[in-house]
């Protein structure tokens, strides 16, 4: 059942369905990535909401890497243009989801922030992408963003 769930997740986000998405997650749901942080309860399914509704040109190619009844790890890579600067990404990213009654109560984004850097803010990502103080001011922007899609959809 777990796999089924991450293939309909997936399957959204190919489709940009924000709301399909969010269905696949627990109330309870604890998501992380480098670029967001950790986001709880309704902010990661309003993220991809906002995510979904501003992507024009996202192409996604998924494979499940290990399954368990409670646990599935994947590797999706999604490319895309970053809409601030217009530079093309090619993000390859390792998920972890861990599953309670058929949704996901926990969700783990990895990926090598410096490399996602250095192609959405071209050079000065390339120079500063390792940085703490660069890698806080991208997840301040992510999360300041968020806050203004979701003031804006109520």
């Amino acid at each position: 059942m777990s796999i089924d769930v991450v293939n309909t997740f997936y399957s959204s986000l190919a489709s940009r369905d924000g709301d399909a998405m969010a269905a696949c997650y627990a109330d309870d749901i604890i998501f992380e990535d480098p670029a967001f942080g950790e986001l709880r309860g309704n902010d990661p399914g309003d993220m991809w909401r906002m995510l979904c509704s501003s992507d024009t040109d996202l192409a996604l190619e998924y494979n499940i890497l290990e399954s368990s009844e409670k646990t599935v790890r994947t590797n999706w890579i999604a490319t895309y243009t970053f809409t601030k600067t217009g530079n093309k990404v090619r993000n390859d990213i390792e998920a972890t989801m861990t599953f309670r009654d058929d949704k996901i109560i926990e969700h783990r984004d990895t990926f090598d922030m410096w490399k996602w850097s250095s192609q959405a803010l071209g050079l000065p990502g390339k120079l500063l992408g390792w940085s703490p103080p660069l890698q806080s001011k991208v997840r301040s922007t992510a999360r300041g963003q968020l806050a203004e899609f979701q003031k804006s959809q109520r």
